[in-house]
């Protein structure tokens, strides 16, 4: 992020203001016409100051309107073609996903350590030696096998850090990378503040070698939802492609309160770049010792992990409680609002808008959720076990096939044609062109049952799924 003197305005804002002072005639979109008419069911909640500002002459910018999914789908077009080749973690995010599908690229999976005792994924971390080499092992290995079949790479993706804040060590696999001419991209959605610390400056992407690193500053960094950033390092990746792709994906129209938003976000952390997060560190520091402290509730920390400290993941199984039961009697009896939660635990997340009233009601809240529930077995999710589904088309083929819905205990076996998907955080847990299993049905049963939600499916009651009718190519398993 470019971090100018920190006595500029803000260019963007000051346009903004700028053009909504002038008296002008406005015979162009958006037809509300600068708040004149605006609806009033929406008007009279949020006033007529927002229209005012909203207009779409702007001037070139890499400002992402379409969120960090729009940066991922674009930093995989310019990279890969056509039956390219993209080494990526299973555990990716949907929306890479969505960009094998644009490209045609076929993804080659690495590995993703899993913790069965929290039901999160680590990312890539060690199961053995130390994080950055089992890192680059696997990346390594997946090149070498890429090799072996006359193939290679076209780039690779990485998410750091996860949606639970677990960032890898990026540092070795940029050398691994760059020493084949292999670009590095960074799904970094969830740390566009680690640079802004002293803890966590060197967990951040482009400080570890990233040629691309796509951020929602949106979630930590102040601006408004939808709004994030994509950065480019280095000369690997062709920076007009780049802007050829995020011109395809994106809207002709992008909101100018988007865009000011994210320009107002990076001056703010200008003023004081290395001590705006001092605060809320401190804030999720006496949290993390406060909450450690409740009979029956335990905070994960592993101190063979470098992770996000802003990031409070919570298990609730010690007190007979999936974390979609615990947090709805958190949400509804305390008002506590979480990021997410899963099978296991909740995800609270300390930001720069947080007071020590809020950690007091957050803990206070759990003191009342300990105290009311007794410590007993729970009929626990089983986590899913490491291996990937079965690969029997791409998924740009399985995308394109014909389809077909068949009963949800009548589709094991079959291709699955829709993307199968908890949200959040957005991970998948199958893709179109993999073959459903039982234990992915077992799973996905228990999880609605818990009160979980899932995404991308045609049927939200899961009593069918969309499967491929007629495939297009039989690869007989994994890429």
């Amino acid at each position: 992020m470019f971090i100018p003197d920190s006595k500029e305005s803000p260019p963007l804002v000051s346009r903004l203001k700028a053009v909504a002072a002038r008296n002008d005639v406005y015979f162009q979109f958006p037809s509300h016409n600068q708040g004149r008419a605006a609806p009033s069911s929406l008007s009279s909640i949020i006033g007529v100051q927002p229209f005012i500002y909203d207009f779409t002459t702007f001037p070139a910018t890499w400002f992402l309107v379409g969120g960090t999914t729009c940066g991922i789908q674009a930093s995989i077009l310019a990279t890969c073609s056509p039956g390219d080749t993209l080494i990526i973690q299973r555990q990716a995010h949907k929306s890479a996903f969505s960009g094998l599908v644009l490209s045609g690229a076929i993804p080659k999976y690495i590995n993703t350590e899993f913790d069965f005792d929290w039901d999160i994924p680590y990312g890539i971390t060690p199961s053995q030696a130390t994080l950055s080499s089992f890192h680059a092992w696997q990346v390594e290995k997946a090149i070498k096998e890429l090799d072996a079949e006359g193939k290679k790479a076209s780039a690779v993706f990485i998410t750091s850090p996860t949606y639970n804040g677990i960032c890898s060590n990026l540092e070795d696999i940029f050398d691994l990378c760059h020493s084949r001419n292999i670009p590095l991209i960074v799904d970094e959605a969830h740390g566009a503040h680690l640079r802004f610390h002293r803890s966590s400056s060197h967990l951040s992407a482009l400080h570890q070698g990233a040629d691309i690193s796509i951020q929602s500053t949106h979630k930590v960094l102040g601006s408004l939802t939808q709004s994030s950033m994509l950065h480019l390092s280095g000369k690997i990746v062709d920076r007009e492609r780049i802007s050829q792709c995020l011109q395809t994906l994106q809207t002709t129209s992008p909101n100018y309160l988007l865009l000011a938003s994210l320009d107002a976000a990076r001056a703010q952390i200008s003023e004081q770049p290395q001590s705006i997060f001092n605060k809320p560190f401190e804030l999720a520091m006496v949290a993390k010792v406060l909450v450690e402290a409740i009979p029956g509730i335990t905070v994960f920390n592993s101190s063979t992990l470098e992770a996000d400290p802003l990031r409070l993941t919570v298990g609730v199984w010690k007190l007979g409680l999936s974390g979609f039961e615990a947090n709805e009697i958190l949400t509804k009896d305390y008002g506590l609002i979480s990021e997410v939660a899963g099978t296991r635990s909740i995800l609270f997340v300390v930001n720069l808008g947080t007071s020590k009233d809020d950690i007091v009601r957050l803990v206070s809240g759990l003191k009342h959720l300990s105290e009311t529930h007794i410590s007993i077995q729970v009929d626990d999710i089983h986590p899913l076990t490491e291996t990937t589904p079965s690969m029997r088309l791409s998924p740009r083929d399985a995308f394109f096939a014909s389809k077909k819905k068949v009963r949800f205990e009548e589709s094991i076996g079959e291709v699955c044609g829709e993307l199968i998907c908890p949200f959040p955080p957005g991970i998948p847990l199958l893709v179109p062109g993999e073959v459903i299993t039982e234990e992915v049905l077992s799973y996905l049963l228990k999880l609605k049952n818990k009160g979980g939600f899932v995404i991308g499916v045609a049927d939200s009651t899961l009593s069918s799924i969309v499967v491929c009718g007629n495939p297009i190519v039989d690869f007989g398993g994994e890429l």
